[in-house]
């Protein structure tokens, strides 16, 4: 059955692999089961029931990815979109959370409408092939940037922005460690080296590290594993969201915020992860729109449910990285994050120390195609190494793409060159750029 709906031979993979891949991607993103709710839940949205939706539209979204578009990725409810749901359009802009669901809702329509008329499957195929390596770079960049910033590696400054935090004790001396296991298991070519990094280091810290106590008392009772979800918390934002107060005029402003935040950074995440993975074929994502849709419907599940909109996670890669290459690995996600339901407590003590070095070694492993960049041809390079900083300078990857395709075409006009840019990247570099002059 497997090997029917998967062809798990012909890429190559097995059933262990796919599912160890699977567990590898649920334990590098795991964190969203409490902390997307720890941001919602300041619209006045019930914790526990926006962790229970949280799951149910991660699990549906990526399930729906597994099965339709047989690919390794993961979806959950977007970090950057939750907070841009509660901290601008709730709390800031005075929207009932309801109103706030019911644009992310229209959002997610349109969505669906772009991929039925293949207009995103277009724009991936519009972003040039420098670009394509530059974005697979620059998430390697934006992963690691991540991994390192939630370890304490590298914290906030108010003169320099950012420097060096105390890697002596702590979070950061434990990812450190943990990043080490890792690095030694992969030189030595041991498979699933990821999955036995996030493993061994959630257990020294549990063992050796006091302010890890909560991981230590939960990891160490299996009693406390088990918790059983509040339905009755479920039930008051399920379906609660309100599509005709998002109708408002007014609020166009923000479903395009909704709408082309969570487009590109879903374009860029296949692009990124696909390129590295090998599934483009001659620059082309074979079942792209299926990928897409899974995105797409997952948003507008996700708004009956009661998250903000759902998109694809750059954590996928971790999985990717062990060798998952099939839908299976995203159905093993599903699976995992369904049984997170019932085992909530133990998928949210594994520390960021556990999940970070794993996070900084798929950023080394995605930094492999920043040599196919053709640095001698300026007009090339200049868009391609905008986009790769861009993504983790501005902790997004649609700013790294819409940057990225401003400069492109303008370069290639200017130079002579304006043949060889595809008729869509122009339209795109004119909407990035009122997009930016009057939507910020």
């Amino acid at each position: 059955m497997f090997e029917k709906l998967f062809k798990l031979k012909e890429n190559k993979t097995t059933i262990r692999t796919e599912i160890l891949a699977g567990l590898t991607t649920f334990m590098t993103m795991a964190y969203i089961i409490v902390v997307n709710p720890g941001i919602i839940s300041d619209t006045g949205m019930p914790f526990e029931g926006v962790m229970i939706a949280t799951i149910l539209s991660a699990a549906f979204a990526t399930l729906l990815m597994g099965l339709l578009a047989n690919y390794p990725f993961a979806l959950a409810p977007g970090m950057g979109l939750n907070a841009y749901f509660t901290y601008s359009v709730v709390l800031g802009m005075g929207y009932s959370w309801q109103v706030a669901l019911g644009a992310v809702f229209l959002s997610g329509v349109i969505f669906i409408l772009l991929s039925l008329f293949k207009v995103r499957e277009m724009i991936i195929d519009a972003v040039p092939l420098s670009v394509r390596f530059a974005i697979s770079s620059g998430i390697g960049l934006f992963i690691a940037f991540i991994g390192l910033k939630n370890a304490g590696i590298i914290v906030a400054d108010s003169a320099t922005f950012i420097k060096l935090g105390n890697i002596t004790s702590g979070t950061a001396l434990l990812a450190i460690i943990g990043l080490t296991i890792t690095g030694v298991l992969l030189s030595l070519k041991i498979r699933g080296g990821i999955l036995y990094g996030i493993l061994g280091t959630t257990l020294i810290g549990a063992i050796f590290f006091p302010e890890l106590a909560e991981t230590r008392n939960t990891v160490l009772n299996p009693l406390a594993w088990i918790s059983m979800p509040n339905w009755r918390s479920f039930g008051d934002i399920f379906m609660k969201l309100d599509i005709r107060g998002a109708l408002n005029i007014g609020f166009f402003n923000i479903i395009f915020a909704f709408l082309f935040v969570d487009l590109f950074d879903t374009i860029g995440t296949l692009i990124g992860i696909s390129e590295r993975a090998g599934f483009l074929k001659n620059g082309k994502l074979e079942r792209g729109t299926e990928a897409l849709l899974s995105d797409a419907v997952g948003t507008v599940a996700g708004s009956f449910l009661g998250t903000p909109t759902v998109t694809s996670y750059i954590e996928s890669a971790a999985g990717v990285a062990y060798g998952g290459r099939t839908g299976l690995t995203a159905v093993s996600v599903a699976f995992f994050f369904l049984l997170s339901l019932f085992f909530s407590p133990l998928a949210s003590v594994i520390p960021a120390a556990a999940t970070s070095p794993a996070l900084i070694v798929v950023g080394v492993m995605m930094m492999g195609n920043i040599g196919k960049i053709d640095w001698d041809d300026f007009s090339e390079a200049l868009p391609a190494f905008i986009a790769m900083v861009a993504m983790p300078f501005t902790f997004s990857i649609a700013n790294g793409i819409a940057l990225a395709f401003i400069l492109y075409p303008i370069i290639k006009l200017v130079t002579g060159k304006g043949k060889d840019v595809h008729f869509l990247a122009y339209i795109l570099c004119a909407l990035f750029i009122i997009k930016f002059a009057f939507l910020g």
